[in-house]
């Protein structure tokens, strides 16, 4: 018969309950090992250079120096990153029942409905571009040259 002591029940299966402060937190990292939050909590996005607002959104409360429209020095091309971004973030509006730009024509594909708005510009968002200087430029998608 065993000690009293040397008796394990297998609740804790060895796992120790007690975590190391060095230990990071898993659910604060993806699979690539990049994290994912700010110190703030709030989620980023993967690239920081680019930036998808609504039209309402443009006023506010953002870093840095707007650069004048007449003066702008990055392309007029949509790159094909903002293009896979605009999408996703459009095709995913969809799906949510925001209110469409273009007739469906019997589509229900979110992300071919994405597609048919992009290719009229009608999709209301705005593409903010950081500097590197800290200032940013904001694009239109109707300012924007789109190739496919």
């Amino acid at each position: 018969m065993a000690d009293d002591g040397d008796y394990d029940d297998g609740g804790d299966m060895g796992m120790d309950d007690d975590m190391d402060e060095d230990e990071y937190n898993e659910e604060d990292q993806d699979l690539d090992g990049e994290q994912n939050t700010q110190s703030g909590g709030q989620q980023t996005q993967g690239d920081e250079r680019m930036e998808i607002l609504n039209e309402d959104d443009l006023g506010g409360g953002q870093p840095g120096v707007r650069t004048d429209p007449s003066k702008r020095i990055t392309t007029p091309y949509m790159t094909k990153y903002e293009r896979a971004r605009v999408l996703g973030t459009r095709a995913l509006q969809i799906a949510m029942c925001a209110p469409l730009m273009v007739e469906p024509d019997g589509e229900t594909d979110p992300l071919q409905i994405a597609m048919r708005e992009l290719k009229e510009k009608k999709i209301p968002m705005i593409i903010r571009r950081y500097l590197p200087d800290g200032s940013f430029e904001d694009w239109s998608i109707d300012e924007l040259i789109i190739t496919d």
